[in-house]
């Protein structure tokens, strides 16, 4: 039962699908006023009305993270609409996995990374910065990864990006302690997601699970055949091998219902039986 959330305005970025969409209902679903934010408008909007025929409130936007205006227009909006800004979930995100042989057919999406990931980030941090000040109180969570601690092949531009996103949270807790709260949330890999269709080499998701790649492949195997022994697919034994979408949003949502005083800062969510090598 949700303690904090009730009353809340929560902007969450890369709203329309994924996990963006799972935060965005459960948030609505503990009593918080909902902004949901995409790039596309009709998954946005499908959120959005699905939130208010349940009963909660929700505002649908569309906007480019990578583009400074647009986003501080959503701001002004949720403001317009709710008058505050209490949480903002940089969730919007892409995963162009490839090798650096792979060049000519990533570049684009290596950019197009950084552009999202990063300089998304540093929008949604701008766009809700003064807002939250004025406030007196206010919360970041930012979606980082456990490939931001360190890089590794096949994922070098992704790790970066993650990287940054770790060192940016960082910078802006120090930089606001007392006044804004700033959790960084580190999932390992997530299928069920969006993020998959970012991929350009799909041999590059093998190098995710280092020396434990043959056992990876064999879970993978059996999961995707529905084989998978039955504790690791149990949520409450040790050996569950694989956290699910609504996992991770279940954990971003209870880094938001915690009270003002509760700063949970660095959140890693992994399954106990995984085989991904951070």
């Amino acid at each position: 039962m949700s303690q904090y959330l009730d009353g809340k305005v929560v902007v969450v970025t890369g709203a329309g699908s994924g996990f963006g969409r799972l935060i965005c209902q459960k948030c609505a679903a503990g009593g918080a006023m909902v902004v949901g934010v995409d790039v596309n408008p009709d998954t946005a909007e499908a959120v959005a009305a699905g939130i208010r025929a349940d009963g909660g409130s929700a505002l649908a936007q569309v906007a480019d993270v990578a583009d400074f205006d647009q986003v501080r227009a959503v701001a002004a909006a949720a403001v317009e609409a709710y008058g505050a800004i209490d949480v903002l979930v940089n969730n919007a995100g892409i995963m162009p996995l490839a090798y650096f042989a792979d060049h000519e057919k990533a570049w684009r999406r290596w950019h197009q990374a950084i552009d999202v990931n990063v300089k998304g980030v540093v929008n949604g941090i701008a766009a809700v910065y003064d807002q939250m000040i004025t406030q007196g109180r206010g919360q970041v969570v930012n979606i980082s990864s456990i490939y931001g601690n360190g890089g590794i092949e096949g994922a070098g531009v992704y790790s970066a990006t993650k990287a940054a996103v770790t060192a940016l949270s960082d910078a802006l807790r120090v930089e606001t302690q007392g006044r804004i709260k700033v959790t960084t949330v580190k999932p390992t890999g997530v299928l069920g997601t969006n993020l998959a269709s970012g991929i350009v080499n799909q041999t590059a998701i093998m190098a995710m699970a280092g020396q434990q790649g043959a056992q990876f492949a064999e879970n993978l195997a059996n999961f995707m055949s529905g084989s998978l022994r039955p504790e690791q697919t149990d949520v409450d034994s040790v050996q569950y091998w694989l956290i699910t979408p609504d996992d991770l949003a279940d954990a971003v949502v209870y880094v938001i219902d915690q009270p003002w005083g509760i700063s949970l800062s660095d959140v890693t969510v992994r399954a106990s039986g995984e085989n991904y090598i951070r």
